[in-house]
C-alpha cells in the first residue's frame, strides 16, 4: 500500500509532540500501534517518519502482542516482558566493571596509599575526591565517571563519613558507685525537703555581630561578621547556671570576666540570698551537684575554700558537694534541663549585646514549667588565685565514702 507525504507528516507531527513525554518503552509501543493501524507498509513509513530503527519498532510490536488483558492482570508472570518494565531484564548499558573487569583491582591499588583506617576494625576512609580518582583511572586506561567511582567505592565498603568522637573508655572503678551515691543523696535531700542545686558554666559566648548556629523564621537572613575573631567582640560572656532540681527553676549569672572558683561560689551565694533562703527557710543543709572539672573542680582548693568562707560560714549552711565522674558531665541536670533549652531559645540569633543575651535566657521556658532568671555579674575576677596549705587546714570539711575525692561536706566553723 502506498502512503502519501501527508500521512508521513502527520505521524512525524504526533511523534514530535509525544516524544518528550515517553520513555524508551512507551516510544516503542506507540510506534507499534501506529504500524498496526496502518497495516502493510506501515513499518517502513513509521520508521522514516520518526527516525526509529526498524528492529526497535519490531521489538515494540512483539511487546504489544504480549500485552493482552490477561498479561496485565492475571498472567503477567508467564510472559517474557514485565508489564511496567521499560527494558527486559539485562537490558541497557552494561556496568563498567563488567566491560572492564580489572577496574576494581586498579582502583583498589590506587587507594592503597590513600586509605587510612582503624587497624582493629574494617572501617576505611580515603582522602582523594571521586573526581580526582576518575581522572587518575583514565590516565591508566580505565574510564569511569565520578558517579561510577562513588558506586564502586560503596561496593568496596567505603562511604561518606563525618567525624565521630571516639567513646572514651577510661578505667574508672568508682564510677557506678558514684552514680548510686548521688542518687541516694538526691533522694534523701528530696524527702527531707532540703535544697538541691545543679551547677556548671555554660559555653562562653562572644558578644557582637557573630554567627550563632541554628535557623529562624524570617524573610531575610540576618547578616553577621564573616569571621568570629575574639578581638572584634564587645566582650566574652561567661554564663554560670544554677538549676534547682526539685523546683524546676534556673538562675543564670552572666559574667564578663574569668571563669574562676570564686566566680562560681559568688553566684551560688547570690542565688541563696535572692531565692534559696526564702524558698527554704530554716534549712541548714544544701546539696550541690557539679562536674569534676572547670571552676567547680573537685581538686580545686579555691573552690572548697570559697564555699567554706562565703557560703557555709556566712549563712550557717552545711554544704554537701557531689561531683560527677570525669567525662560524665552530660548527666549533670543543669546540662540537659537548663542549658539545652537556653541554646534552643537563642539558636540562629546573634548575641549582639549582653542585654540581648540576658533577654534570651529570661525568655527560656518549657511545657513542664521551667522558669529562668538571669543577672549580670559585673565583678572582675583574676585567675590563678592561690590557696595555701595553711588556709586549707582552716576548712571544716568531712570527706564522704565511697569516693572521698568526689564527695564531701563543708560545715560552718
Amino acid at each position: 500500500m502506498r502512503y502519501t507525504n501527508i500521512e508521513s507528516s502527520v505521524i512525524k507531527s504526533k511523534f514530535e509532540i509525544l516524544q518528550p513525554l515517553m520513555n524508551e518503552r512507551l516510544c516503542r509501543l506507540w510506534a507499534a500501534t501506529e504500524v498496526h493501524s496502518l497495516g502493510h507498509g506501515g513499518l517502513t513509513l513509521v520508521s522514516k517518519a520518526t527516525g526509529l530503527s526498524i528492529p526497535r519498532i519490531r521489538t515494540g510490536i512483539q511487546e504489544l502482542k504480549l500485552l493482552t488483558f490477561s498479561s496485565l492482570t492475571h498472567n503477567s508472570s508467564s510472559t517474557n516482558v514485565q508489564p511496567y518494565a521499560i527494558r527486559r531484564p539485562g537490558g541497557g548499558r552494561k556496568l563498567v566493571e563488567e566491560k572492564d573487569p580489572s577496574i576494581e583491582s586498579a582502583l583498589e591499588k590506587m587507594l592503597d596509599n590513600e586509605t587510612a583506617g582503624d587497624p582493629m576494625s574494617e572501617q576505611k576512609w580515603i582522602r582523594t575526591s571521586t573526581h580526582e580518582l576518575s581522572k587518575r583511572l583514565a590516565e591508566t586506561g580505565h574510564k569511569a565517571s565520578a558517579g561510577t567511582i562513588c558506586r564502586l567505592l560503596k561496593k568496596m565498603g567505603f562511604s561518606l563519613k563525618a567525624n565521630k568522637r571516639r567513646q572514651l573508655h577510661t578505667n574508672c572503678p568508682g564510677r557506678d558507685d558514684q552514680f548510686r551515691f548521688i542518687a541516694s543523696q538526691k533522694e534523701a535531700f528530696t524527702i527531707a525537703g532540703l535544697p538541691i542545686i545543679s551547677v556548671d558554666t555554660k559555653k562562653k559566648e562572644l558578644i557582637g555581630e557573630f554567627n550563632n548556629s541554628g535557623r529562624t523564621w524570617r524573610r531575610q537572613a540576618e547578616e553577621v561578621n564573616e569571621h568570629d575573631f575574639p578581638s572584634e567582640a564587645l566582650c566574652k560572656a561567661v554564663p554560670y547556671g544554677i538549676y534547682n532540681v526539685t523546683k524546676n527553676s534556673g538562675y543564670v549569672f552572666v559574667g564578663i570576666s574569668c571563669d574562676t572558683p570564686e566566680f562560681a561560689v559568688d553566684n551560688i551565694t547570690k542565688w541563696w540570698e535572692i531565692e534559696g533562703q526564702d524558698v527554704y527557710p530554716k534549712r541548714d543543709k544544701l546539696l550541690i551537684l557539679a562536674d569534676s572539672g572547670g571552676s567547680n573542680s573537685c581538686r580545686s582548693r579555691s573552690w572548697k575554700f570559697s564555699l567554706q568562707e562565703k557560703l557555709s560560714n556566712q549563712f550557717g549552711l552545711s554544704v554537701t558537694v557531689c561531683h560527677y565522674p570525669t567525662g560524665c558531665s552530660k548527666w549533670n541536670p543543669v546540662e540537659h534541663r537548663l542549658f539545652s533549652y537556653i541554646s534552643m531559645n537563642w539558636a540562629g540569633k546573634p548575641l549582639k549585646t549582653i542585654g540581648a543575651m540576658l533577654a534570651y535566657i529570661r525568655g527560656t521556658s518549657t511545657t513542664t514549667g521551667l522558669t529562668v532568671k538571669a543577672f549580670l555579674q559585673e565583678r572582675q575576677y583574676k585567675e590563678g588565685k592561690e590557696v595555701s596549705k595553711e588556709m586549707m587546714k582552716q576548712l571544716n570539711i568531712n570527706f564522704l565514702i565511697p569516693n572521698p575525692e568526689w564527695n564531701y561536706t563543708i560545715s560552718p566553723c
